[in-house]
């Protein structure tokens, strides 16, 4: 019973981080569960991006080890940005009001803006995948504004100021981690 429970959180969450609920952001307690299932949506969401990546490169017929290791870089990228994101958020978000939330306080709504990035699997489709990339990657940086301005409860302006700080960098990162792929079969 407790799995089920924790399963239909787990849609809950994704539902709400999903359709940008301003109140939900600002009513979820910062608890031990509400971690979990916020890193839990960070690893859902790197376990798609690799799911993506992993169908697009046997498409392509890559080795095995460079598969793994395109792979494990792609899972790792996401994974570290969530962080560095976070990260960003939090001390630009010290400067505004020193001593409001701390790090990880803001990791769990930052990993439930997260949400966008569980559907990036669908990213392999032909034609279709970085157009589906870039709306992934705006939906995301909407559900991070949300986030900010509920969690560290300030305007929208502001909210806005602090999540574009880290998305360009974020961008960067993955445009690096694309062309990385992209160059391991020469490398190796």
């Amino acid at each position: 019973m407790r799995g089920e429970d924790s399963i239909a959180g787990l849609r809950r969450t994704l539902w709400n981080a999903l359709s940008l609920n301003s109140n939900f952001y600002e009513k979820t307690p910062y608890t031990a569960r509400t971690k979990r299932i916020a890193l839990t949506i960070v690893i859902l969401a790197a376990v798609s991006r690799v799911f993506g990546s992993a169908v697009i490169l046997l498409i392509n017929r890559t080795e095995l080890s460079v598969l793994l290791l395109a792979l494990w870089i792609d899972a790792l990228a996401l994974v570290g940005g969530y962080y560095f994101w976070t990260f960003t958020i939090f001390k630009i978000g010290q400067w505004l009001k020193p001593g409001h939330v701390s790090y990880g306080e803001l990791l769990v709504p930052i990993g439930f803006a997260y949400a966008p990035q569980v559907l990036n699997f669908l990213t392999l489709i032909p034609l279709l995948g970085e157009g589906i990339e870039r709306i992934l990657a705006v939906w995301s940086l909407l559900s991070v504004i949300v986030a900010v301005r509920q969690g560290l409860d300030i305007k929208t302006r502001w909210a806005v100021f602090i999540g574009f700080a880290g998305w360009p960098l974020i961008q960067i990162a993955i445009g690096l981690v694309k062309v990385i792929k992209q160059l391991l079969p020469q490398w190796l």
